[in-house]
Order: C-alpha cells, then sequence, then structure tokens
C-alpha cells in the first residue's frame, strides 16, 4: 500500500526536471484556485487532524461549486492551509518550492557548517548571544577554525536580539563577532569570522567512537539526524561497535531533530537485534485512512539496501537528550523503551511523535511527483499519523523526561565524545557510581532558536508514502 518514496525521490527529480524542459511551451500556470484545490484534497485525504476542522468533513460541501466558493474566500494557498490546520498542529507545512524540501530530504541543506544555538542573555534584556554546538567538516566554518563552545553575539556589527536574528543569519555570506561568557556576562573580544554558505550533503555521524573506560569498551555515537541515505555508514558504526565487543552504549541525539522513520527503526534494531519482528511502533491515521493505511513498524533485519544490520543485542542503552531532540529521536526512545532499559540523560524532548510525508499536487490517493502538476511547485508535508509504542504511549506533548537531568553549560560545554563533558560524563558516572562534583549553581538561561530553526524538516518525522 504505501510506496517508498524517499527511494525514488532524487531519480524521480531528475527525469521529471528534464520532462519540464521538454515541455516548457506547453505547461499553464496553475492558478491560485488550482492550488487551493489540491491543498484541501490533499488534508480532506490524508491529514491526521482532519476531525478536528468542519470543512474538512467529507459532507462539508455540496458539490465542487460550493467548495470553490469556500476556497476563493482565501487570498493565497498559505492562508487556507493555515486555516485548514488543527490548533494541536505545530508541525504541519506547506511549501512553494518543493525542490528544495527534496533536497532537504536527501540530506543536502544550504549551510556554512557552523550548527549553533541562540540563547536570551541573563540580563533581562531581549539581546541574545549565540554558541558553536558543532562544525560541520570541510565547509566555510570548519575553513574559518570555529569550534564547539565558542560565542558570538553580534552579525555584520550588528547585535543579535529576540526580533532580529532571523533576518541577520539569513543571508548566504555575513561576519560574526566573536564574545567571551563566563556564566553571567558576554563579553566582546573584537574578532570576528566571515562565513559563507554553500550546499552541503552533511554525514549525521558526526562522532562514533570506542571508549575504554574503567576497562570496559562503551560506544559513543552522535548521531545528528535521522538520514537514509546515510544508513549504510550508521550500520558500519555499528559493524565497529559489535567488533570493538562494547557493553554499554552511549547515544547522543542532543541536537537531532529527527527525520526518516525507516531510519529511526534501523537505528532501533542495531542497538538491539533480539526483538525482530516484534512490534516497535502502531501508526494511528485519520479515521477514513485507518484500516487500508495503519501498518506496524517491526524490528527489521536489514536496511533498505538489503545489507544485514549490524545488531548489539543491548539490554540497555543511554540517550543524551535536550529540548532540541525531536520526532524520529523520541521515537527511537519510546520504540526501546517497552523491551530494554532506555536511560534518558540530559533534558526533556520537544513532544513529537507525529508522522508526515510528502504530497504533489496529483490525483488521490497517490499525490505522486510523477503525476504532479507541472504549473506550480507547492507541496505539503502534512501531519498523517501519530505512533505509539508497544505499551501505547503516544500523545507526549510535553516531551520524554530524562532519568538523570543535566543542562548544557554554555560557559563551558566541554569537547564532544570527551568522557569529562558534562552530559557523556552524566551518562558514565551512572555505568561506574562514583561520587559526583558539586554542581555551581548556575543562572538558567532561555535558548530561543538554532541554526536548523531554518530548515524545511526542523523537528519533522517523515515515512514513506
Amino acid at each position: 500500500m504505501k510506496k517508498n518514496l524517499l527511494l525514488v525521490l532524487l531519480a524521480v527529480s531528475i527525469t521529471f526536471t528534464s520532462c519540464f524542459k521538454d515541455r516548457d511551451d506547453d505547461i499553464q500556470v496553475a492558478s491560485a484556485l488550482d492550488i487551493q484545490n489540491f491543498i484541501y484534497r490533499g488534508l480532506n485525504y490524508f491529514y491526521l487532524y482532519k476531525a478536528d476542522t468542519p470543512e474538512l468533513a467529507n459532507d462539508a460541501f455540496a458539490d465542487q461549486n460550493e467548495l470553490d466558493a469556500f476556497l476563493s474566500n482565501y487570498s493565497t494557498p498559505e492562508s487556507l492551509f493555515d486555516f485548514l490546520k488543527s490548533s494541536q498542529d505545530r508541525f504541519s507545512i506547506l511549501v512553494d518550492d518543493y525542490i528544495e524540501l527534496e533536497n532537504a530530504l536527501n540530506g543536502i541543506t544550504l549551510s556554512n557548517g557552523m550548527e549553533f544555538g541562540l540563547v536570551l542573555y541573563p540580563d533581562n534584556s531581549n539581546n541574545v548571544f549565540g554558541y558553536v554546538r558543532y562544525v560541520v567538516p570541510n565547509t566555510s566554518a570548519a575553513a574559518a577554525s570555529l569550534q564547539r563552545g565558542m560565542i558570538f553575539n553580534t552579525v555584520d556589527g550588528q547585535q543579535l536580539t529576540d526580533t532580529n536574528f532571523s533576518t541577520l543569519l539569513a543571508p548566504d555570506a555575513y561576519s560574526i563577532g566573536l564574545a567571551t561568557f563566563d556564566g553571567q556576562t558576554i563579553t566582546p573580544t573584537g574578532e570576528s569570522k566571515s562565513l559563507t554558505k554553500a550546499e552541503v550533503s552533511e554525514n549525521p555521524i558526526h562522532l562514533a567512537q570506542t571508549l575504554n573506560v574503567n576497562g570496559q569498551n562503551i560506544g559513543y555515537l552522535m548521531y545528528n539526524a535521522f538520514t537514509r541515505n546515510f544508513a549504510p555508514q550508521l550500520n558500519a558504526a555499528f559493524g565497529q561497535f559489535k567488533a570493538d565487543g562494547i557493553t554499554e552504549l552511549v547515544l547522543d541525539l542532543r541536537y537531532n531533530g529527527g527525520g526518516s522513520v525507516e531510519n529511526a527503526v534501523d537505528l532501533g534494531s542495531m542497538i538491539t537485534g533480539q526483538f525482530t519482528g516484534e512490534l516497535f511502533y502502531s501508526e494511528i491515521w485519520n479515521e477514513d485512512r485507518q484500516a487500508e493505511y495503519s501498518s506496524p513498524g517491526l524490528f527489521d533485519t536489514t536496511i533498505q539496501t538489503g545489507e544485514a544490520i549490524n545488531s548489539l543485542n543491548l539490554s540497555r542503552v543511554y540517550i543524551l537528550t535536550t529540548k532540541r531532540s525531536a520526532s524520529a529521536s523520541e521515537l527511537v526512545i519510546n520504540g526501546l523503551d517497552p523491551y530494554i532499559s532506555v536511560i534518558q540523560v540530559g533534558g526533556t524532548t520537544t513532544g513529537k511523535f507525529q508522522a508526515s510525508f510528502l504530497l504533489y499536487d496529483a490525483p488521490a490517493p497517490g499525490f505522486d511527483r510523477s503525476q504532479a502538476n507541472p504549473g506550480h511547485t507547492y507541496a505539503m508535508l502534512p501531519l498523517v499519523f501519530k505512533t505509539a509504542n508497544a505499551n501505547g504511549t503516544t500523545d507526549f506533548v510535553d516531551g520524554l523526561f530524562p532519568d538523570i537531568e543535566v543542562d548544557e553549560d554554555y560557559s563551558n560545554l566541554g569537547t564532544l565524545g570527551n568522557v569529562n563533558e558534562p552530559l557523556l560524563a552524566a551518562a558514565l558516572n551512572d555505568i561506574f557510581p562514583a561520587p559526583q562534583p558539586v554542581q555551581n549553581n548556575r543562572l538558567s538561561l532561555k535558548e530561543i532558536s538554532e541554526s536548523k530553526a531554518s530548515s524545511l524538516l526542523y523537528q519533522r518525522m517523515v515515512a514513506d508514502h
């Protein structure tokens, strides 16, 4: 029933683009009403929260003329989409250029390689500072020698605030002004770094290493996105963990906003291996689609290439999280929880348990790229089902709460993968109990955004259709 859309996405993109070139003279530009009809059809058919919007009911309009009259009340496709969305929906999106969205699904984005968070000053002003979380290799940020823990507070000489950061950080090229932060005061250093964005295919496996701690081999994996194209590399990392004979795994999802559902199931199956064929998650669709489309996600033995999964058969896993951990990251935690001991270290997650897939302006039920209306490039990524684990756990709108709570210290982030980095150290201290150092009282600071917030796939979980 479901088609492996993401597998063929790039190939279809190439052939369809060629089709565009051949038929330029014949393309009829779509009207706003055409696009609005597509939006309505797609949401009426697949939207998870269809029942929340009376206008999406199957009998809401007597005929097409009545529907067209309703749609014509909205001046733009975006205004119609916003009206039809449920108030409990934080994640469905409409885009006017699906090429960018397709690239994002394949892990290709425009980036300068500086992954950062943005934090309000502790002085109750509206000023903001940024901190570098990590740097993507072979990018402008890497060439500029940026490193985790660096602080910046200006862009092109302008102070960052809670109202201008989106505008200042949007251009393809800009310069950041560096600063220091001692836990209370941000002090400019006078140094700046120039950064330029380019097309980047980021390997989501930022670090995969085996640590020898107290004579035991401990696996540490920092995984920053669930990108299907990198499943072979993820499987290879687990092959190395297996060869190294690791006895514990620390999975770092602190900055992972989600991605592919299939990739999340693969990761859960790599961590375990003893539950093949058992339920990893179940699906809850709208009332019209539940019987036909709901399909359980099961622990599996192969990735999409057919390659056998390297499974560790662990009975316990430590997972590092923050408020930025979302969707597919939460699916891994929730899916594993009925089967093994999942010890969550860090902060509470986002609270995203719904999945989406890409809908083009094409006939139902496929809404396929190959049949898309060539007169426009609008597409939707609406919420289509929510997930529940084998115990039925779902609807965790407030997030998943840590067993061991540890906040990142913006004045001393530590080195990722180092045993003294605060979140990793907290996990290791639970594996090897030891007296804990006294925590200094730190100011509680509010993080308001991050570099990936501008991504079309930010905190979204994408399923095959």
